[in-house]
This record gives C-alpha cells, structure tokens and sequence, in this order.
C-alpha cells in the first residue's frame, strides 16, 4: 500500500497555517513540523499538568505517567528497554556529555577515536576535542569526489586493534548518502570497538531499528522527527554503565539519568509520546500490524518508499543542469531526500529569491563545513539546500523545479 498524503498532511496543523501554507516547504532539515499529536499533548501538558511531576496529587501524577509513556513507547518502537532512552536539551547538548564519559573512560588506557569528515559539526567537533587530553582522534575520510564513505578505508584505521569508539553519521546533512549502519557497526565490534550514529539527520525518514543497526549509542533530534525541541540518546545498557556517569552520583544507577546532567524539559518530554502516536495512527491506516516495533518498521517502509518517489524528479532535473553541482547520490533510493547543490556562486541570494517565489528553503553550510571543504566547496558562497520528508507532495516538487528554472 502506498503512503495515504492527504492523510498524512490532515495530521499537521502547519499545512492549514495561513502563514505556513503559503510556501512550498524545503526546509526540513532544519526541523520539520510537528504533528497534531505533539502540539495537542504539548498543550494539555503546559494547561494541565505543568508542576512538578510525580508528586501525589493529580497533576503531577498525570505528568509524570506521560512523561513516562513518551520513553516507554519510543524505546518499544525503536527495539530497546524503556531505560535506554534518554532525553536532553539537545542532541548536540548530549552528544557533549556522552564525550565527557568517554573522556573519563579512555583516560590513560591508548585508546582511539575514529570520527569521520562527513559529518554535522555536533557529532564531530566534541570527539576531536578529545585530542586535548591526549586521547588520539584518527579520521575517516569520505571520497574527495562522491563524498562516500568506504568500509575498506574504516577497516585500516581499526587495523591495530588501537580504537575504542567508532563515531559517524547515519547520513550527513549535506551530502545524504545512507551509510551502511548495520555493516559499519559489525566491522567496529569485531575489532573490538564500540559505535556512536549520529541519527539526526535520518531519523526523520523513519525511526530506527537499534538492534538491526547494531550501535551502541545513536542520536537524534525529536524537532527533526515531527516533535518538540529536544535531543533523543539510545544508550544501550552494557555501554551506558561501562562509562563513567556524568549525572548526579546517586540517580547513577538509574541508566536513562545516570548520563543526564540537567532535568530535561518536562513537557517536552511528555510531549514526544506524540511521535508514537503518529506513527501509530499511519499504521493503522495502512493496515501495518503487529507489535511497536514492527509497526515502527512498516511506517519507515512507507515514509521512504513516499520520498524515494517524490525526489526523484528534482535529482534528475539538477543532475541534468551543467551550471550546477549535486552533492551525493542522483538515486533517491541511496539518499535521504536531502538535496545540496554548489551553484559557484552565493548561494543565500538563490535561497532568497526562491523565498519571494513561493519556496521555503536556505543555503549555507550548516554547520558541515568538514564535508563542504573535503568537496571543494567555497564556504564563503555556500550551498543551496532543499529538503523533503514524506509529507512533501509531488505537485511541490514541481513547483521547487520550475521556481528554479526561473531563479537559475
């Protein structure tokens, strides 16, 4: 069964937003929008449940149950238990953490990092800064043409049995390749490493299946998912009490805040069992059964299947201009639908003018100044960045083609 659009869209307040409405909306990567469901739960909880939860009265016992039902049903969607799941400020904010457990962990033991040069600042910058305390930070480097990443290059940085952690995304913001998570995954382990994805900018296209990837810790942005403004951390149990806890030192028993410095925020918490919501609803409406996770399972089916189809057109249209440069893959199906393009000019004028032309959308570099240098990209000119999830509409994406027609 193919993805229902109308249905889909009928679950987000933005597409009936007079002021949302009005562009076609290539900004995703940025942050997508969130679904009813979030927005609704977000509400009850800022109208009547906002104390502080847990205490024995109505309100704080409401709070503190969806609170408690938002990490129960993403980690049964996602395969883990319930105390995998962390939630922080940011996905940059606990990827900060998590590298000062790691600190503490390889601390006079000669044991390496692998980053990578393809990814979003946030999940590479807080490793490197690990050679600062004399932890050595080796560098997996993507094709200086394709921007790929290849196994045979990773392989020969593990080759010593020197690395402790390997640390790469499950596709970069810029370039959108999906890397082989499950593949790169059992390489590291059987070399005796273990594995951080940065997820933030493919959990968007569907939530993960932890255990068929493999990793030990993998990150995303719920603002990025259809939800609130905070940071999602899979830490799984062997490895989250392996490293040294970086929360208050009598919650370290506890997984989900031993690594948790700071109280997230509650409603936002509380909030996000409107992802699950969501992707229930979109199963039931596709007939997917089955438990949390398969149901998680067949709505990512649907949600890819959706963009592989509806991007499709816009990669064959800048794969055919000689006046442009399209950063990754020109098949849909080996990308997220993610598309940068190097126009060898400013990019943000081209980003403007699409604005006054019906398109939302940016360009810069995104914080992946790595990537764009490795490529050969002007950073001063930046690139232009158009991003659809599945709710984007075919009839949008011909819109996005023929405004650029005009533009370019």
């Amino acid at each position: 069964m193919a993805l229902d659009l109308d249905f889909v869209r009928s679950q987000f307040p933005a597409f009936s937003s007079p002021v949302l409405s009005s562009h076609a909306f290539f900004e995703n990567a940025g942050g997508s929008y969130p679904c009813a469901q979030v927005v609704d739960r977000l509400t009850r909880f800022y109208t009547d449940r906002k104390v502080q939860p847990y205490g024995p009265y109505p309100g704080a016992q409401a709070g503190g149950a969806e609170m408690d039902e938002a990490r129960t049903r993403l980690a049964a969607m996602m395969g883990v238990a319930r105390e995998e799941v962390s939630f922080g400020p940011s996905t940059s904010a606990n990827t900060y953490v998590l590298a000062q457990a790691v600190r503490t962990w390889l601390d006079g033991t000669g044991g390496a990092v692998v980053v990578t040069d393809q990814d979003h600042e946030a999940n590479s910058g807080v490793w490197r800064r690990l050679a600062d305390a004399g932890i050595e930070v080796r560098e997996w480097q993507i094709d200086r043409e394709t921007g790929a990443l290849e196994l045979p290059a990773l392989a020969a940085l593990l080759a010593d049995g020197m690395v402790k952690l390997v640390c790469f995304p499950h596709c970069s913001n810029v370039i959108a390749e999906i890397n082989d998570v499950a593949a790169i995954c059992a390489l590291a382990r059987d070399a005796g490493a273990r594995t951080v994805v940065d997820g933030v900018s493919y959990a968007p296209h569907g939530f993960p299946d932890i255990p068929a990837l493999g990793c030990d810790v993998y990150l995303f942005s719920a603002y990025k998912t259809y939800g609130p403004h905070q940071g999602i951390m899979v830490l799984r149990e062997a490895f989250g009490f392996e490293l040294p806890g970086q929360g208050h030192y009598f919650n370290h028993g506890t997984l989900y805040k031993r690594h948790t410095p700071a109280g997230p925020d509650h409603a936002q918490i509380a909030a996000c069992a409107g992802m699950a919501d969501y992707v229930d609803a979109l199963a039931a409406h596709h007939g997917v059964t089955g438990d949390a996770a398969a149901r998680n399972r067949g709505v990512h089916d649907l949600m890819r299947a959706a963009e592989v189809a509806v991007i499709q057109p816009l990669l064959d249209y800048l794969a055919a201009r000689n006046d442009v440069r399209l950063l990754g893959p020109r098949d849909a199906g080996r990308r997220a639908p993610t598309v940068a393009i190097d126009l060898g000019r400013a990019a943000e004028p081209v980003s403007e003018a699409l604005g006054r032309d019906g398109i939302a959308c940016w360009a810069g570099d995104f914080y992946a100044v790595r990537p764009l240098t490795a490529l050969g990209v002007d950073l001063k000119k930046g690139v232009l960045r158009m991003s659809g999830v599945h709710y984007t509409s075919a009839d949008e994406v011909a819109q996005l083609i023929a405004a650029l027609d005009r533009v370019l």
